[in-house]
């Protein structure tokens, strides 16, 4: 894709207007959104993604289409994962239900900026070393590995990074949130609310998810473009699919094992993709590997679509059985 600097920014400039009309709505009235709230933003912000993936056809055609589907649907399944740990940062910070949207937006707009130098950093990895595929696809095999292993976190296996931990002792923190306020003052002391250490947290821990899912979007495409557009269009619609999915996070006990297998996928087509352009001496004498196969984006989509559908109709079957296998047994 040849992408002007005026295309560049006329994106940028209408995320942001999204993103700040949101904030402002969010700050105007802080409250905890009903179902019928969170599902028409949702809806709103799919039907964004794909109205732009269109446009991304129109302009470029169908595999630069093809390929920004595949990553935003990778973007957001991995993200749909990132919410279990949001699930329990809020848990164990205690923050009010009505504070929890505010929190969530800016945890979000802070993982963008960081994620964008994450993006610029990778894209100029690969367009100068193209060995890096093998870096990068070698660690989303070991990611895919532990993932299945582990299965998703639980409140007891949370640990707080060197950030939060030194925020805690350096700065000086309140007891109580304040309305959502960052700063309060008590007892003619000026103090930080524990709502910045929400956020910090919230940022924190999405930057670190985003060591995944980073790599795993260049093993889609490796258009910056596409890889930035995704990741945005992913992450704008978290906040409201936090509250809609709600209690049903719970019950998606297998979207761990699904998500292992798509990182792993994604981490075999990176190998693959590096064999095929080898050009490090010490792998077949610098030439490229002629056996290893191009996967399609139309392929890495179908399969993308066939474990995450598998894994989430799996979890809500074997929800379904324990909860009625627990009526059974309270009635007896």
């Amino acid at each position: 894709m040849d992408v002007s600097g005026l295309v560049w920014a006329g994106t940028l400039v209408a995320l942001t207007a999204v993103l700040l009309v949101d904030l402002l709505i969010i700050g105007r009235r802080p409250h905890e959104p009903s179902v019928r709230e969170s599902s028409l933003w949702v809806a709103f912000y799919v039907g964004l993604a794909l109205l732009f993936g269109a446009g991304v056809w129109l302009a470029s055609g169908a595999s630069a289409a093809g390929q920004f589907y595949t990553g935003w649907l990778t973007e957001y399944s991995l993200s749909v994962d990132n919410l279990f740990v949001f699930v329990i940062i809020m848990a164990r910070f205690g923050v009010p239900r009505q504070y929890q949207q505010k929190v969530l937006l800016v945890g979000i707009v802070l993982a963008l900026v960081m994620r964008g130098g994450f993006i610029a950093a990778g894209a100029a990895l690969i367009s100068q070393f193209s060995w890096v595929f093998y870096i990068f696809g070698a660690f989303l095999i070991y990611t895919a590995v532990n993932l299945a292993r582990q299965g998703e976190p639980d409140e007891d296996e949370f640990s707080e990074n060197v950030l939060i931990r030194w925020s805690r002792r350096a700065l000086p923190i309140s007891k109580g949130y304040d309305d959502a306020k960052l700063v309060t003052h008590e007892n003619g002391r000026r103090l930080f609310t524990p709502m910045l250490i929400v956020m910090i947290a919230i940022g924190t821990t999405d930057l670190i998810f985003a060591l995944d899912s980073i790599p795993a979007i260049f093993g889609i495409t490796q258009e910056p473009y596409l890889v930035f557009t995704a990741n945005v269009f992913a992450l704008m619609g978290l906040r409201q699919l936090y509250f809609l999915l709600g209690g049903l996070l719970d019950r998606l006990i297998y979207l761990s094992y699904g998500l292992a297998v798509v990182l792993g996928f994604i981490g075999v087509k990176l190998v693959l993709e590096a064999l095929a352009d080898n050009n490090l001496p010490f792998i077949n004498g610098g030439e490229h590997v002629g056996w290893a196969p191009h996967i399609p984006i139309w392929l890495s989509l179908l399969v993308i679509l066939g474990t995450l559908g598998v894994a989430t109709a799996a979890s809500l079957i074997k929800s379904s059985r324990d909860r009625r296998r627990e009526l059974a047994d309270a009635r007896r």
